[in-house]
């Protein structure tokens, strides 16, 4: 018996001359408060008194006179439904997500494209997994992941990325969010109280770091990556980093700059999180491999499906360096007992399958033929211009020519016209926001933007260029 129908039963035991007017106001009642809404179906004249514990010509008479008052439907041999006639007044849920504001072009970075994701595949690996998949698999899982999965993840970072993945050190997540703010608040719980992040960076980062009490110091960086300078004068010993990609600037760190980099994390006894967001991508050089390969034991490193499938899935992983890994886990295990294990199940087999690989080939002939299309439009319509960041991930930095600016004038006008776009000055944390890597420090009449691409389609991207140049 629902909660609907448990609001009948003190009509149930009323007198029994007004039984039956009692249950024809109960579930009008019902009705009007929207507890039965429009559309629902009624239980059969027979079950509702079973029910209920009265007489099946009781509820018939109370369907047949709330079906004449029209709060009721009812077809032969259809059932009974709550009519359309009375619409109750009812809290609606709101939905938060982000949306696309409809623009002709919206090139704020950070969006794959959905409809490249691959339902038919996915479907057969649900239908697959649900067939085979024993009852005790759906019981909690190991905090760490599906151990299936956790091997399979092993095999595919070690051969993707570079990674040295031990399967006992990897952590299901739900995305590379809750990585980072289960090591954030591991480190807290050890001391730490301050961590370094790239300037310019995602501010992503600091807002996780800050939810479990850790500050954040900004970090310029150079054209090789993270200025050591700074790194070393900052005293922190914990730092983010996005190396193979930088976020936003598009640098790959240089050889030497990830050697410096990790010679500084074992000189203060320190910790390097990598942020692998993008490193599926690339496009006219060989990937770079993971930091964390160099030193599994002083780098932590997290990526997801967010950009290869869909963020929407909410799944990622963790390598943890062996001092922290009991340490993450039993907080993952207190966070929420363990990612979804049918889920985990379901992308295990994807990347058994080869499922997974065939994915990221479609995504990558795709994003470099929309790379191509936005460096063909800007080479064409803002003439002069310097694009930067071109031969990996989801986006480019471009600096228009001085004749675009100043910024501020160039943001308004092309928010007028209907285009999103965001400047590169928008993902600083104070200083000069990566003009060092973008190459000559940034005049007042300069723009750079980091323009988005992998979601737009090339004939989009050609439209929303051709609109911010008529801005302008």
């Amino acid at each position: 018996m629902t909660s609907a129908w448990e609001l009948l039963l003190p009509a149930a035991s009323a007198p029994a001359r007004a039984r039956g007017r009692a249950l024809q106001e109960a579930l009008r009642g019902a009705v009007r408060s929207g507890r039965l809404a429009a559309g629902t179906r009624l239980p059969s004249s027979r079950d509702l008194a079973a029910d209920l514990g009265v007489s099946r010509g009781l509820v018939t008479e109370a369907y047949e006179q709330l079906t004449a008052e029209g709060y009721l439907r009812s077809g032969r041999g259809a059932g009974t439904w709550v009519g359309d006639a009375v619409r109750a007044a009812r809290p609606r849920a709101r939905d938060l997500a982000p949306r696309s504001r409809g623009d002709l072009a919206d090139f704020v970075p950070g969006t794959p494209d959905l409809s490249l994701f691959p339902r038919s595949a996915w479907a057969a690996a649900q239908r697959s997994v649900l067939t085979d998949l024993p009852h005790e698999s759906l019981g909690y899982p190991d905090p760490r992941g599906l151990p299936r999965l956790r091997s399979a993840l092993a095999e595919l970072l070690a051969r993707r990325r570079g990674v040295v993945a031990d399967p006992e050190r990897i952590v299901v997540v739900s995305g590379v969010a809750q990585a980072t703010a289960l090591l954030a608040s591991v480190l807290h719980a050890r001391g730490t109280r301050t961590a370094g992040v790239e300037d310019p960076g995602s501010p992503q980062h600091c807002a996780l770091y800050a939810s479990a009490g850790v500050g954040t110091i900004p970090l310029p960086l150079d054209g090789e990556g993270l200025a050591l300078g700074p790194l070393h004068a900052s005293g922190v010993r914990v730092v983010v980093t996005t190396p193979a990609h930088q976020f936003p600037t598009g640098i790959a760190y240089s050889a030497r700059r990830r050697a410096e980099l990790l010679a500084w994390a074992r000189s203060v006894d320190g910790l390097v999180l990598e942020d692998d967001y993008d490193g599926d991508f690339r496009y006219d050089r060989a990937p770079v491999g993971a930091l964390q390969g160099l030193d599994p034991e002083r780098v932590a490193y997290t990526g997801s499906v967010s950009k290869s499938l869909a963020p929407g899935l909410r799944l990622g992983w963790l390598l943890v360096p062996d001092w922290l890994a009991d340490d993450v886990v039993e907080r993952k295990r207190t966070t929420d007992l363990g990612h979804p294990a049918l889920d985990q199940a379901l992308f295990a087999r994807f990347v058994e399958h080869g499922d997974y690989d065939r994915q990221l080939r479609v995504c990558q002939r795709a994003y470099r033929e929309r790379r191509d299309a936005l460096v063909s439009a800007l080479a064409e319509h803002f003439p002069g211009a310097r694009v930067t960041g071109i031969a990996a991930g989801l986006h480019a930095i471009a600096t228009l020519p001085e004749r675009c600016g100043p910024e501020e004038r160039f943001l308004a006008r092309v928010g007028e016209a209907g285009v999103a776009v965001r400047s590169l000055s928008a993902y600083g944390h104070g200083g000069a926001a990566g003009d060092e890597v973008a190459g000559a420090p940034r005049t007042p009449e300069q723009v750079r933007l980091v323009l988005g691409y992998a979601h737009l389609a090339p004939g989009r991207i050609r439209a929303g260029v051709a609109r911010m140049a008529a801005a302008v």
